[in-house]
């Protein structure tokens, strides 16, 4: 089982989401504060970070960004409002999902397994490489890289160029990414899909704001080029 590293400064939240992941064969980790979920970090070597957003002293989208700064560790934020401004704030500081409290743990779990669950082959059993422009996807090994250098993906943004690239020129909605990047079925929170592609253009693209690769269909979706 996903060894869960917790870091949420509210006692009570604290130890019945430990609890409840406990019960279900996780090993747990908590913290009270950012800077002792941090230094956790080394020692415990999580699967996953659960990570409030709002914590004293250093927060939650502070701790999301110097986690990114060295490592792609699934990050799932927990904030008490689904509507906050500073939720879109942590995806776009590299968090893959969030939580809105209180959760069930069954919810908790199932959000775990989504972000961790290996992709399966999405491109038609295609071997090899795929050379899209400067990209090369590897699918097997589930890596990207860009004229030669390894692009460091979350999670999420991983998920998102493999499917993108599985079907080049195809649109799709937010409603779809969400439902086969995240598994959100129903109406999901859309600003998952648009911070997840920010990032992603940021780190694909020679310029973000004028992109190649992942583009927009204002009113349908994106898609994945045609290449200039």
């Amino acid at each position: 089982m996903p060894r869960v590293l917790l870091i949420e400064d509210d006692p009570s939240v604290r130890e019945g989401v430990e609890l409840g992941l406990r019960r279900r064969g996780h090993e747990v980790r908590t913290a009270a504060t950012g800077e002792a979920g941090l230094a956790a970090l080394g020692e415990f070597r999580p699967d996953l970070l659960l990570l409030d957003l709002m914590l004293p002293g250093m927060n939650g989208v502070q701790v999301c960004r110097k986690v990114r700064e060295t490592s792609q560790l699934p990050i799932i934020m927990l904030t008490a409002r689904g509507d906050d401004f500073d939720v879109v704030v942590g995806l776009e500081a590299g968090a893959d999902d969030y939580i809105v409290k209180p959760a069930r743990t069954q919810v908790i779990e199932a959000r775990i397994r989504a972000v961790l669950r290996r992709i399966e082959e999405p491109g038609g059993g295609r071997p090899g490489i795929e050379f899209h422009g400067e990209l090369a996807v590897d699918r097997a090994g589930l890596t990207v890289a860009k004229n030669g250098e390894r692009v460091a993906l979350a999670p999420s943004e991983l998920k998102l160029l493999l499917h993108l690239t599985a079907a080049p020129e195809q649109v799709f909605s937010r409603q779809q990414l969400l439902e086969h990047v995240w598994e959100h079925s129903f109406h999901g929170d859309a600003r998952l899909v648009d911070a997840c592609v920010r990032r992603l253009r940021n780190k694909i693209e020679d310029v973000p704001g004028d992109p190649r690769y992942i583009q927009t269909l204002r009113g349908f979706g994106y898609r994945f080029g045609p290449l200039q």
